[in-house]
């Protein structure tokens, strides 16, 4: 199945992950540093792209150009944008759609990035599957939900903005990166998924949740990939 791209946005979602890999060779590109090696068993590349869309999408089209990446895997945290969804579950990407893009004045859908033909990038069923499947086994005490993962360059702390987000774009969450990682994937022709342990609820609340549950979130997030990487049929 080929070698896997693994993206976190922070050194803190992927530091664990780099401690249980096998390291062959790191390569530095972007100012970002490439960690290619072996992680349970697959080929992996994983990296921190730093935060926001550019940063994301930069990120996401070096592992195609530069490591024939087969699958692209963003993991992380993110804000809740639904109120069933508590801090510490784990969201699964149904697909992802930029929810600070506004082009309705050409008479695009609010979200649609003009000219691109879809409003929303639909990730993988195959690696929604066994990623859900990983979450179960991985961390059988917090709920998975499978759902619209939302972006933009924003971090969400008022509820207000919460709610008007949440309105239209029927998101399950709202983070900084995803939905360019899944733009990239979609023009690349490369299947993706992204993985989101909820580290705060997007609201009044946020600012001080976040800190305080983050470490947690990244604690399932690592767990659900060590899993989930295992799952990829091997060569």
């Amino acid at each position: 199945m080929g070698r896997t791209g693994i993206i976190g946005a922070m050194e803190e979602e992927i530091a664990l992950l780099k401690e249980k890999m096998e390291i062959a060779v790191v390569v530095k590109k972007a100012s970002m540093e490439f960690y290619q090696g072996i992680l349970n068993g697959r080929e992996v590349v994983v990296v921190r792209s730093g935060i926001g869309k550019v940063n994301a999408g930069i990120c996401a089209q070096i592992l195609v150009d530069v490591f024939n990446v087969n699958r692209l895997i963003n993991t992380g945290i993110a804000g809740s944008l639904q109120a069933e969804i508590n801090i510490g579950d784990i969201v699964i990407s149904s697909d992802a759609l930029q929810h600070d893009v506004d082009a309705r004045n050409f008479g695009y859908d609010r979200g649609e990035i003009p000219r691109m033909g879809t409003k929303s990038f639909p990730a993988d069923q195959e690696l929604i599957d066994m990623a859900k499947e990983a979450c179960i086994e991985a961390n059988p005490e917090i709920g998975v939900f499978v759902g619209r993962v939302v972006t933009g360059d924003q971090f969400i702390a008022e509820r207000s903005i919460k709610n008007e987000i949440a309105s239209w774009t029927e998101g399950c969450c709202t983070e900084m990166e995803g939905a360019a990682i899944a733009q990239a994937a979609y023009l690349n022709r490369v299947p993706f998924v992204i993985v989101r342990a909820i580290s705060d609820k997007a609201d009044d609340s946020a600012t001080m949740d976040y800190p305080t549950f983050e470490k947690h979130a990244i604690e399932h997030s690592v767990k659900l990939i060590e899993n989930f990487v295992a799952r990829i049929p091997a060569e």
